[in-house]
């Protein structure tokens, strides 16, 4: 089971962090990925960190601004968000799979989401 939590309002140019905390004793079997969907558009990838954390995915709309990371022995992985903008605004996913994957309907498990809203 994933809970993601941390979303909320922020202004453009702001940060946020999100969390999102599994349950279980195999998260370090899985990757963990970010998704958003924002109203009336398809979930998108945003990005992944492998089972050990050393290696990172982006989509190009986030890369130099966003930042995957995960804790093992805390189940958690993290997506830290700065320099917001109004188009960032989407309901934020967390998932796992065993696999490396950027397309969303190829992911197993899937958290509740997150709502970030970046007011312009």
């Amino acid at each position: 089971q994933l809970q993601a939590s941390g979303g909320g309002l922020v202004q453009a140019g702001g940060s946020l962090r999100l969390s999102c905390a599994a349950s279980g004793r195999a998260f370090s079997n899985y990757v963990m990925g970010w998704f958003r969907q924002a109203p009336g558009k398809e979930r998108e990838f945003v990005a992944l960190v492998t089972r050990s954390g050393s290696g990172t995915v982006y989509a190009d709309s986030v890369k130099g601004r966003f930042t995957i990371s995960r804790d093992n022995t805390k189940n958690t992985v993290y997506l830290q968000m700065n320099s917001l903008k109004p188009e960032d605004t989407a309901v934020y996913y967390c998932a796992a799979d065993p696999f490396i994957r950027t397309m969303a309907n190829e992911y197993d498990y899937w958290g509740q989401g997150t709502q970030v809203t970046v007011s312009s």
